[in-house]
């Protein structure tokens, strides 16, 4: 069966083409792509950033959403017609990370999309573990926007937010609105520090109190709305130093700071503020199962408005335009490509 498929060929190129699909071997699930997303990492990849890491063959995406097409021998559990997301990790299963229950981590660990082919294209082969089942209830098209919501879950649950603590969240990106969300319905009293007025619009209307550091002291601001206590917890989602400062200032004592962000650079933290307040801080990467789980319940509770991120739809053969768009428009939030009608 032929199919078409969007091939990464470097220098910002795209080569959107027909291949003969392959049948799932043993331990598979074939998916037929509905939807998928651009994300950070795709776009980095698109930038030529990761050239190295995937050469010019690689089908890009992992932020995604489909239908079971077949099954691959020894696959139980799954059937065609079954409506899923693909948590895009491959572990090895037997390293200290794995031995130790940590295969998110994994110190082998194949990202699905990057380090293998991904979900642009309209058949899709992923290993069986991959996958998650969507409620009736969920549509196809927010669904593409689980991924992300995961990494959101996943960096929520392990800053422990709890009822009425006060949240700062630095950097009100895709990433960061949805960790706001998450950290909303878990109880906590959010604020988005971000610089860019259309994003800091979008958080006005999704109900956020807000900051943009270039206009005031976002620190004092934060201190101000607390009682001069600092926030409980605070979500690093920016990239960059001025957030890294904000992060450190802005703590009360013993805040827990989560590290969402991947720099580019080593940042210079205030570690004497780390030892005065008894701050903590966490790396936070990826997902775990339950954190799909929860991502999936949170989208069908209606916790998560993912049509207010999404800022447009095109299908596969404008992936070249859809990566230019993003690139170029720093009020996007979430690009989605249709992969099959």
């Amino acid at each position: 069966m032929t199919i078409t498929a969007a091939f990464y060929r470097g220098d910002k190129k795209f080569d959107v083409t027909q291949i003969d699909s392959e049948a799932p071997s043993a331990g598979q699930v074939q998916i037929e792509v509905a939807y998928c997303g651009i994300c950070g990492t795709d776009l980095h990849a698109y930038l030529g950033h990761m050239d190295a890491r995937i050469g010019f063959e690689r089908i890009l995406g992992h932020e995604m959403s489909g239908v079971v097409k077949s099954v691959g021998e020894g696959v139980e559990g799954w059937a065609e017609g079954d409506r899923i997301v693909v948590r895009p990790l491959d572990h090895c299963g037997d390293c200290p990370a794995c031995n130790r229950g940590h295969q998110h981590i994994c110190h082998n660990l194949k990202f699905i999309g990057l380090d293998s082919q991904g979900a642009m294209q309209q058949l899709w082969n992923v290993p069986a573990h991959t996958l998650h089942r969507l409620p009736d209830g969920v549509s196809l098209r927010d669904a593409a926007l689980i991924e992300p919501l995961a990494v959101a879950s996943h960096d929520v649950r392990m800053a422990e937010v709890q009822p009425g603590e006060d949240v700062l969240v630095i950097g009100g990106g895709p990433i960061g609105m949805l960790v706001a969300m998450v950290a909303r319905a878990a109880g906590g009293k959010v604020t988005i520090s971000e610089i860019n007025e259309n994003r800091l619009a979008l958080a006005s209307r999704l109900g956020f109190d807000t900051i943009n550091p270039r206009q005031v002291d976002a620190a004092a601001e934060i201190l101000n709305k607390t009682g001069d206590k600092g926030a409980d917890v605070i979500f690093e989602v920016s990239g960059v130093q001025p957030g890294v400062d904000l992060m450190t200032a802005a703590a009360a004592t013993r805040a827990r700071i989560v590290m969402v962000a991947i720099h580019a650079t080593k940042p210079q933290v205030d570690l004497f503020r780390f030892f005065w307040r008894e701050i903590r801080m966490l790396g936070a990467r990826v997902y775990e199962p339950q954190d799909y789980d929860q991502a999936i319940a949170s989208i069908a509770a209606g916790e998560i408005d993912a049509d207010a991120l999404i800022t447009d739809i095109r299908p596969l053969d404008e992936i070249a335009e859809a990566f230019a768009a993003l690139t170029s428009n720093p009020n996007a939030m979430k690009s989605l490509l249709q992969i099959n009608g």
